[in-house]
């Protein structure tokens, strides 16, 4: 009796003994959550505390100011006016963006044929060149003497547009670009989206003769929303902190017209060289893109949670 008593005590032993393999991997599989987390932590909270200071690229000693560079961001009017331009800027975007490539992907879905399969090519070229380089080319397009824009416009009447020279016209500019870039993206989600949605319910809508209006607004809608929300999401977060086809264009000008957030954060850091005056700039960059984020992605869930359910 003892010794089986013993034998079952060695054997509980021997099994609660994991190997080292297999009590290090559950750090193994966290380790790369952990660096990845900490490697996001160390530079929010370094731009927190330096937000708090005067650190300039021009100085090398620096001293703690407290709250005086928040302050003097939130009195000045500049600040105000970037804000406003990344508003206009991003809602601009969004609603063009979001509702060309609705359309678009609705219209593609519809027909499967060979025109449609080579359209979806053709729309996806955009996505293959960079921001930087569209804006180049888009003002190569709309030169007054070789631009094959301005010699269109020509055959209507419209000679000279100022496009990104003028403040009335700079925001239109810079908004189509970004339209001609980023549709194709908003294009292929949606597509994708509408792609895999269940027959089902169309083909009990078409046998009970729903319109095309009422099909889209009671089926298709409600389906495809966790997708556009989704969409809108990331869209969201790379238009309101947009920064390479304004700089490219107009560097914010002409004048101050588009000087949105993230340009107003780079001038101040890297043409004054005050870091200490940047950083609130593109803190409050992050709160706005963190809050409307959280409030989407709450969004996302319960329509999904609906769409299941």
């Amino acid at each position: 009796m003892r010794g089986n008593m013993a034998k079952t005590k060695q054997t509980g032993q021997k099994l609660n003994k994991k190997p080292m393999n297999l009590r290090l991997r559950p750090w193994l599989i966290i380790l790369p959550t952990l660096v990845v987390t900490l490697g996001i932590l160390y530079p929010f909270y370094q731009a927190v505390f330096y937000s708090l200071t005067d650190y300039s690229l021009k100085k090398p000693v620096w001293h703690l100011v407290g709250l005086k560079n928040w302050l003097e961001m939130f009195k000045g009017v500049n600040f105000w006016h970037s804000l406003w331009v990344t508003v206009k800027y991003t809602i601009a975007a969004l609603v063009v963006e979001m509702g060309l490539g609705l359309v678009i992907a609705l219209s593609l879905n519809r027909k499967d044929n060979l025109f449609t399969r080579i359209l979806k090519v053709v729309l996806i070229f955009p996505l293959m060149v960079s921001p930087v380089i569209a804006t180049l080319l888009f003002k190569l397009m709309t030169n007054s003497s070789v631009g094959v824009v301005e010699r269109f416009l020509n055959l209507f009447g419209v000679y000279g547009f100022p496009w990104t020279a003028d403040s009335s016209t700079a925001l239109f500019s810079v908004i189509l670009i970004d339209t001609w870039v980023y549709t194709p993206f908003v294009l292929l989600l949606i597509l994708a989206g509408l792609q895999g949605l269940p027959k089902s319910p169309y083909e009990s809508a078409m046998i009970d003769g729903g319109s095309a209006w009422f099909t889209f607004k009671t089926l298709t809608l409600p389906l495809l929303k966790p997708v556009i929300l989704i969409t809108l999401i990331f869209r969201l977060c790379a238009a309101i902190q947009e920064f390479s086809i304004i700089y490219s264009t107009t560097k914010g000008g002409p004048g101050d017209t588009l000087m949105n957030l993230s340009l107003s954060a780079y001038r101040d850091a890297f043409t004054y060289s005050s870091i200490g005056k940047a950083v609130p700039q593109i803190l409050v960059l992050w709160v706005i893109i963190n809050f409307i984020s959280s409030k989407l992605v709450k969004a996302w869930l319960k329509a999904k949670s609906a769409n299941n359910g």
